[in-house]
């Protein structure tokens, strides 16, 4: 089991390679803690605790695009559409499939599934906020882009070494499919 900052994950036991991969942060934003892998490949909703509440996350949008084509939610979240899905779009408690790469603004990659050549499944309500609202605003087979404030990712804390306290954090993300 490999355990991701309160998060448990099962993964396959192919190589250690596969272990060494998942050394980066994952699409939580959590640093790795130690721990071995499995035969599982995707994670139960029951196995992940919810993200804690940082700010509120509920999607919608406010006003009209700023000069780099994002809008922005109540919250704060700043969300480009850059592929329309044709499928559902997710809901909280929906679990997702997802390819996608993480930087902070100084233009670091802090994560991405495209380098580990996987995509990722977890439940929706499991992640940070700005995750969990933002992913509730693109359909199956679409793609977004997401800035996401502080508040509505690691706040204060950070998610030390990778992620300093108060860090924005922007990502690409392709949602592949969504599972009710």
């Amino acid at each position: 089991m490999l355990g991701i900052a309160g998060f448990q994950f099962n993964w396959p036991t192919q190589s250690v390679g596969v272990v060494n991969r998942l050394g980066s942060l994952l699409v939580l934003g959590m640093a790795v803690g130690c721990g071995s892998a499995t035969d599982e490949r995707s994670v139960s909703a029951a196995d992940v605790p919810k993200a804690p509440a940082i700010a509120s996350a509920e999607p919608g949008q406010v006003g009209e695009p700023d000069a780099n084509g994002f809008l922005s939610t109540p919250s704060g979240l700043k969300y480009k559409i850059v592929r329309e899905g044709s499928g559902p779009k997710p809901k909280k408690s929906d679990r997702v499939k997802v390819h996608y790469k993480g930087w902070l603004d100084s233009g670091k990659v802090f994560d991405s599934s495209y380098d580990r050549k996987e995509p990722i499944e977890f439940p929706l309500s499991g992640v940070i906020p700005g995750w969990t609202e933002g992913m509730q605003l693109v359909g199956e087979g679409g793609e977004i882009e997401l800035d996401i404030p502080s508040e509505l990712g690691y706040g204060r804390r950070g998610s030390p070494p990778v992620i300093p306290a108060n860090a924005q954090l922007h990502f690409k993300v392709e949602l592949l499919k969504v599972n009710p």
